[in-house]
């Protein structure tokens, strides 16, 4: 019987979207404001769900607290408040855009869980713009 469990959370953090192999002029027709040199920011909702079967002893597909503690230590606190272009080692080669992001965030969650669990991700970058990465 899988079923779906989700933890939502959020977090502060600045970036900008730029492609050191082009030109000014192409990356500000490209990626517009949010090429801005002096970066900009974003209030991020991130929503991590886990698909498996609930377990029979203790009712849980995965303890909530624990994926709480999970997402606290391997995101939150590597992301929130930071400049993701020169404060996070993920995106020292990588445009931080949300697909970016919520690759890189799906990959530092996956070896923490069981191989039985679906992990997906969702990133809100604003309200009407988010996306979702499934592995």
């Amino acid at each position: 019987m899988p079923i779906t469990v989700c933890r939502a959370e959020h977090f502060n953090a600045a970036h900008r979207l730029h492609n050191p192999a082009w030109d000014e002029t192409q990356n500000q027709r490209v990626f517009g404001p949010c090429n801005n040199p002096n970066y900009h920011g974003h209030n991020y909702n991130l929503v991590v769900r886990l698909t498996g079967d609930v377990d029979p002893d203790t009712g849980y597909v995965y303890d909530m607290k624990r994926l709480s503690d999970l997402i606290k230590r391997e995101v939150l606190d590597r992301y929130d408040h930071r400049n993701l272009n020169l404060d996070v080692d993920d995106f020292r080669a990588l445009n931080p855009t949300a697909e970016h992001i919520a690759v890189a965030i799906w990959q530092r969650l996956r070896p923490h869980l069981a191989a039985a669990l679906a992990l997906s991700v969702t990133l809100y970058e604003t309200e009407r713009n988010f996306v979702e990465y499934h592995g």
